[in-house]
């Protein structure tokens, strides 16, 4: 006779193939959201919808309880040329399940779906659940998390699904993405110019390559900056009046985002404007009993390079979650089936930890 969780495990694995043949890119999501309601419905859980985001409640929600919010999203990325399957196509081989959105961040997503299942009905936690299946969090769009929290309960602390490969991120890096331009005196090609916007740059990409921010964190070392775009001129006898860079930074919980901009402005030897400050770094104390649950388990703790939609939250938040970070946005994506049998016996393990009284 299968467990609850044997059973529920499988029905995971199904979802998920179900999820991948659905496309569901960004804003796109209006079909798997219809999915991820139809094992609501099964389960007799009562659940709303806003845009393309489905959450629910635990049956026994006390007001007078803080939340745990369990959140993985269900768009994806499109996927990249790369590819040599069908994106589309749910298939079993050697172990791993193939697919576009199986590792990022589908194996996370019913994992977690399938704890809140288990859950669901548990009387005397010391902890409401709050399961919130969102749209939009590879493009940050205005219907992502962010855009969804004002019309949820308030939250105390959270899961994030992303791939993790179950251990405990327990920080994030924060993203401001600058635009640069570095000015210089146009003229053509033919006539002397000391003022050469594009000669100009090089002391300034100099600048960029060799800056040190000097606080750094111990789960998320030092901020990271990079040029990763640069564009200039119309023509081959042209010398334009500037040059246009994009700056990614990946902030850590040393700083704010806010002292991160101020800082570049007023430093940096071009022109910067941020475009927006609210992807902020996130961490947990490590001591908190969700965290120390995790650690009982024997699960290690590390800070995160990568970005989710923890960055909309202003509580506590911890990454976690079935799958390998690496794999993402890659051709030919997958997870191993073991990876979800284990998130979802982590999964359980940890809330039972931490959700009694």
């Amino acid at each position: 006779m299968m467990t609850t969780q044997k059973i529920l495990t499988e029905k995971a694995i199904e979802l998920l193939k179900k999820l991948i043949s659905i496309q569901s890119f960004s804003s796109e999501e209006d079909k798997t959201a219809d999915a991820i309601q139809d094992w609501f419905k099964e389960y007799n859980i009562p659940f709303e919808r806003i845009h393309n985001n489905v959450f629910a409640k635990n049956k026994h929600w006390d007001e007078n309880k803080p939340t745990l919010l369990l959140n993985s999203h269900h768009d994806t990325v499109k996927p990249n040329k790369a590819y040599t399957k069908d994106p589309f196509h749910p298939h079993i081989q050697d172990g791993k399940l193939y697919g576009l959105g199986s590792n990022d961040a589908g194996g996370s997503l019913v994992s977690l779906i399938a704890t809140f299942t288990h859950f669901y009905a548990k009387e005397n936690m010391n902890h409401n659940i709050l399961m919130v299946a969102s749209m939009e969090e590879e493009s940050a769009g205005e219907n992502s998390l962010r855009g969804l929290l004002p019309s949820l309960p308030k939250i105390d602390v959270a899961i994030v699904g992303e791939p993790t490969l179950m251990d405990l991120a327990i920080a994030e890096k924060g993203l401001i993405v600058f635009d640069g331009v570095v000015k210089g005196t146009p003229s053509h090609a033919a006539h002397p110019n000391n003022d050469n916007s594009i000669y100009n740059t090089i002391e300034v990409l100099e600048w960029f390559k060799n800056y040190k921010f000097q606080k750094t964190s111990e789960a998320l070392g030092d901020v990271k900056m990079t040029v990763t775009q640069i564009n200039a001129g119309s023509q081959h006898n042209v010398v334009p009046s500037q040059v246009e860079l994009v700056i990614d930074v990946r902030v850590n919980d040393a700083y704010t985002n806010q002292e991160i901009a101020d800082l570049l402005k007023s430093e940096a030897p071009c022109e910067l404007q941020e475009r927006g400050l609210n992807l902020n770094s996130s961490k947990i104390d490590k001591e908190h009993s969700l965290v120390q649950s995790g650690i009982a388990l024997g699960r290690k703790t590390y800070g995160s390079p990568t970005l989710s939609d923890q960055a909309a939250l202003t509580c506590q938040s911890l990454k976690l979650g079935p799958g390998d970070s690496t794999r993402s946005h890659s051709a030919d994506e997958y997870i191993y089936i073991h990876e979800i049998e284990e998130g979802i016996d982590l999964y359980f393990k940890i809330l039972n930890g931490f959700l009694k009284n």
